[in-house]
């Protein structure tokens, strides 16, 4: 399964590759995506079924490429705080879903940029120039992952993984297996987006509670505060430049993109 998940770098990496030329590797009228087929022969009665290896190989990333952005990516935290936000605004459905997780796509590749370029750098290009075998594409292929979920993962976090895993060979944090480091880093990444969202909740909450004593002592309390803080806290939002500020903090969250805080 840890194996699987790091081919699904090797799909995210890729479009980095495509950038790249091939050079000499490729014979003139070539398809440089084509991938040869699988043949099975029947014994007895000598048919051929042949199945498109590169057919397979994305129907099958289909399903898994979804997990895989959101539990080894920055996903999780951006698409938490997000939302959160558009909660502490009192806007239900302002921005929506659809907006709310294009955006949170585009700044997670952004973010992940470096390290897709390192995974294509050291085990993509050698793989496809047949360089390395696959195992050990994979190999390097998972150093860039686990060096980034390492970076955000809490030490706590990590120990309690080990702890359950009842594995007493693990020496130090580099040394944990996916399986343990990737659920340590998605629940380091919901503490950490809570504690932002905290944060993003006290301006808000400080507009609500005033507009709430306001109409009170003047005897409207029939008046939803909801509906006379709303405008003040998108007018505070948009001169503050929030949107600005919401993404420049969770890109700084990460410390050096793509590598350690």
């Amino acid at each position: 399964m840890a194996k699987f998940l790091l081919a699904m770098a090797f799909l995210l990496a890729a479009p980095f590759a495509f950038g790249q030329e091939l050079g000499p590797l490729l014979t003139e009228g070539e398809n440089p995506l084509s991938i040869p087929a699988i043949t099975v022969t029947t014994e007895g009665e000598g048919q051929q079924y042949s199945v498109s290896l590169q057919i397979l190989l994305i129907m099958t990333a289909l399903s898994f490429i979804p997990a895989f952005v959101m539990l080894m990516t920055s996903f999780t935290r951006i698409i938490i705080v997000f939302s959160i936000l558009r909660q502490a605004l009192g806007l239900q459905q302002t921005p929506s879903n659809q907006i709310l997780i294009g955006l949170t796509i585009f700044l997670t590749l952004f973010i992940m940029a470096p390290v897709f370029e390192e995974i294509n750098r050291e085990a993509l290009q050698p793989y496809l120039n047949e360089q390395l075998p696959p195992d050990q594409a994979l190999e390097r292929a998972q150093v860039p992952l686990k060096n980034f979920m390492l970076a955000q993962t809490r030490e706590s976090d990590l120990e309690l993984f080990v702890r359950l895993s009842r594995r007493t060979d693990i020496q130090s944090p580099e040394a944990a297996p996916l399986t343990i480091l990737v659920p340590a880093f998605v629940t380091s990444e919901l503490k950490t987006a809570f504690q932002i969202g905290f944060m993003l909740f006290i301006p808000f909450l400080i507009i609500d509670m005033v507009v709430a004593s306001v109409l009170m002592a003047m005897g409207m309390m029939m008046l939803s505060p909801l509906i006379i803080s709303l405008p003040f806290k998108i007018m505070l939002f948009v001169l503050v430049d929030g949107w600005g500020l919401i993404i420049g903090t969770l890109a700084g969250s990460f410390g050096t993109l793509g590598g350690s805080p």
